[in-house]
C-alpha cells in the first residue's frame, strides 16, 4: 500500500508540473529574465506549493504518526556548512542554465526531448562524482 501512495503522489506531482507548464525550460528561464521576457508564473506555482505545504503539514502533524511508518522522520541537523551552500549554489546554477530542476525533469521525460534525458544523466553523474570525491577526501575536509 505504501508504494501505491508513493505512485499516486508522484502522479499528482507530475500532473501539477505538467499543468503549470514547468516542464518547459523556456517558461522557467523566462522567470529569471527580469529585464527581458519575464514570466512570473513560476512564483505563483511556488506560492501555491508553499500554501499547500503549510496546510498539509498542519494537518499531518496532528496525527501521532505517519500512515506507513512508526514515527515521523524529521531532520535534526541545522548546520549551514560548505556542503549545503555549495550544493544549493550548484542546484541554482544548474536550474538557471538548463531550466529544469530534477523534480520537474522526471515528468518532463515524457515529452521525449533529448535535453531532458541529458540533464538527468548529468544529475546522476553529479551524484556519483560527489560520492567519488567524498570517498577520497579525508573526513571533515569537504566542510
Amino acid at each position: 500500500m505504501k508504494l501505491v501512495f508513493a505512485l499516486l503522489s508522484g502522479i499528482v506531482f507530475g500532473t501539477g508540473i505538467a499543468i503549470s507548464g514547468m516542464m518547459d525550460p523556456a517558461k522557467v528561464l523566462n522567470f529569471f529574465d527580469l529585464a527581458g521576457s519575464w514570466d512570473p508564473s513560476l512564483a505563483f506555482v511556488m506560492g501555491g506549493a508553499l500554501v499547500m505545504t503549510f496546510v498539509g503539514y498542519r494537518l499531518v502533524w496532528r496525527r501521532g504518526s505517519p500512515l506507513f511508518a512508526g514515527q515521523f522522520q524529521v531532520p535534526t541537523g541545522n548546520a549551514i556548512d560548505m556542503k549545503l551552500v555549495g550544493g544549493s549554489a550548484l542546484f541554482g546554477i544548474g536550474w538557471g542554465i538548463a531550466g529544469f530542476c530534477p523534480g520537474a525533469a522526471i515528468p518532463a521525460l515524457g515529452t521525449g526531448r533529448w535535453e531532458v534525458a541529458l540533464f538527468l544523466i548529468a544529475v546522476v553523474f553529479g551524484f556519483y562524482l560527489r560520492r567519488l570525491l567524498t570517498r577520497r577526501t579525508p573526513i571533515g575536509a569537504m566542510q
